[in-house]
């Protein structure tokens, strides 16, 4: 069963970096999840698709699938690219469209 090692995107719930520094070893699923007939219940009998390992840093994550004998993908995380914006420039004469309340 293939792995997947990556670091974890920032949510949209949070204004920090919490919970993105480390790697992360989830496991691709073996069958696909099904929905139970009587109440609808969304279930799988996978077990792995439950584990979620973490490590500090993304070689280590490779010498984890190595020793233990998995067949991995690593996912390199894309970089923030962030926008320099003021609060002035909402008035600005050149604004594409104009501000209104």
């Amino acid at each position: 069963m293939p792995a997947r090692i990556y670091k974890p995107a920032k949510t949209a719930m949070q204004s920090g970096q919490g919970r993105t520094e480390r790697w992360l070893l989830e496991f691709e699923p073996e069958k696909p999840k099904s929905i139970e007939p009587l109440m609808g219940y969304t279930s799988s009998g996978d077990m792995r698709q439950q584990v979620r390992l973490s490590f500090d840093t993304r070689d280590e994550a490779i010498a984890y699938a190595v020793r233990e004998g998995l067949a991995y993908q690593v996912m390199e995380p894309k970089e923030r690219t962030p926008k320099k914006l003021s609060y002035s420039d909402n008035f600005k004469f050149s604004k594409a469209e104009t501000w209104t309340h």
